[in-house]
């Protein structure tokens, strides 16, 4: 019951999505350095990275601004103040953590930085276990069966077809 009681306050005491993007960049960036998996990538891919980037740090920035349009926090270790289900979230319930994923695999692929790639799986992996959880536990206590139906029709990560 204490659980459930400090779950509905707040998901979590500390923002681990932020600090799991972030070490896995740095990660990636001291990997890439000392490391290199030193294979060139064609210059289409390396375009195409760009884009990837462009499409990751357009999703984070129409979330977030989708959150504060909706007037609700958006900070992963604070209460939800309303559940947000229009604009990204209608194809994502995670579109910000989806967009740190997808703006990760574009570093890789744009800076032919091949260590971005499967430590951008990595990232999501442990958001998902420390963070996307517990968030979908705390929006369940808060907003019962109005969550219960968005999750229900909408993918944690990508709805698919769109």
């Amino acid at each position: 019951m204490i659980l459930a009681l400090d779950l509905k306050t707040r998901p979590n005491t500390i923002a681990w999505p932020p600090l799991i993007f972030a070490t896995a960049c740095v990660l990636g960036f001291v990997l890439e350095h000392f490391a290199p998996i030193g294979v060139l990538l064609p210059r289409g891919i390396v375009l195409g990275g760009g884009v990837v980037i462009a499409l990751g740090l357009g999703l984070d920035l129409w979330a977030m601004a989708t959150m504060m349009r909706a007037r609700t926090n958006i900070l992963p270790n604070r209460a939800a103040e309303r559940l947000v289900t229009q604009g990204p979230f209608a194809i994502s319930r995670n579109p910000i953590y989806l967009g740190n994923t997808t703006l990760m695999f574009g570093i890789g692929l744009a800076f032919n930085a091949l260590w971005f790639l499967p430590l951008a799986i990595c990232a999501a992996a442990f958001v998902e276990r420390l963070a996307i959880r517990r968030e979908e536990v705390h929006l369940a206590l808060l907003f019962g069966p109005e969550w219960i139906a968005y999750a229900a029709t909408t993918a944690r990560w990508l709805k698919w077809p769109f």
